[in-house]
């Protein structure tokens, strides 16, 4: 059992001699920049998301691997819905494309055993505290009022547990080499709703300023994996309901803001 190493991706010497040293039979690639900035550098996300990717697939040439799990996101899409159409629109979701596009290269030309898969809207415990889920939550406790969108936009929120789950499927399923997975509930709420939840769940005391933030230019309005898809080559389904996911997350930060 390796542990945590520290490593840069972009080094391509650094990660033939950790893939080395490691000896992997299963591989999960998360490693990636932009993923909660969509302001990020597209020069930084062209070295780290692409290069990186690059860099562990030549490593892993020619070794005895049972399945490389790299990890994509739905904005691949853009505002496709389409399982083949991917149309990105900023530098971390056309990083993404990039690198599925060689992970298919990799398996086509090499053999190497590639399967993607791309997680929908994310939620859970340690996401990061700007992102909608744990402002929106912390703002509710606090009593504070939450500037927002107009909340249009439909997305496809899912718990960890069952992201997770869902590489776990990725990687053990038989016959699936080459294929694409979206990592999704197959089901859409508005964000104005789900803020309005934890507004109803905490018995939150400030106010939802809906409409106070613009919607980000290029905005995708509807954003729905296809579950089904998904279930026919994994067997897999998401399992935890939004409202029980929505509570395990504010219990969660409940519990640290306590103490």
């Amino acid at each position: 059992m390796v542990g945590h190493l520290p490593l840069d991706v972009r080094d391509g010497d650094a990660v033939r001699a950790i893939v080395a040293e490691a000896a992997p039979q299963v591989v999960f690639h998360l490693a990636a920049v932009g993923v909660t900035d969509p302001g990020v550098d597209a020069a930084l996300t062209l070295e780290v998301n692409v290069g990186g990717t690059v860099h562990l697939l030549d490593a892993l040439k020619g070794r005895q691997i049972e399945r490389i799990v790299l990890v994509g996101t739905c904005y691949e899409y853009g505002a496709r819905e389409a399982v083949e159409g991917l149309d990105p629109f900023n530098a971390y979701a056309a990083s993404k494309v990039a690198a599925w596009a060689f992970g298919r290269m990799y398996w086509r030309a090499y053999g190497l055993p590639v399967v993607t898969g791309r997680p929908f809207q994310v939620y859970g415990p340690g996401q990061p505290s700007h992102t909608l889920v744990p402002a929106a939550i912390r703002a509710a406790l606090a009593g504070d009022d939450f500037p927002m969108t107009p909340g249009g936009q439909e997305r496809d929120f899912i718990y960890l547990d069952d992201v997770v789950d869902g590489l776990l499927s990725a990687a053990q399923a038989p016959g699936i080499e080459g294929c694409s997975l979206d990592l999704g509930t197959g089901r859409v709420h508005t964000v104005r709703h789900i803020v309005e939840r934890i507004w109803e769940m905490t018995e939150a005391r400030g106010r939802i300023l809906a409409g106070d933030l613009p919607y980000r230019p290029g905005a995708v309005m509807h954003l729905v994996a296809d579950a089904d898809h998904t279930m026919r080559l994994t067997g897999w389904r998401a399992r935890v309901g939004l409202e029980e996911g929505l509570r395990h997350t504010i219990e969660m930060i409940a519990s640290f803001t306590d103490g």
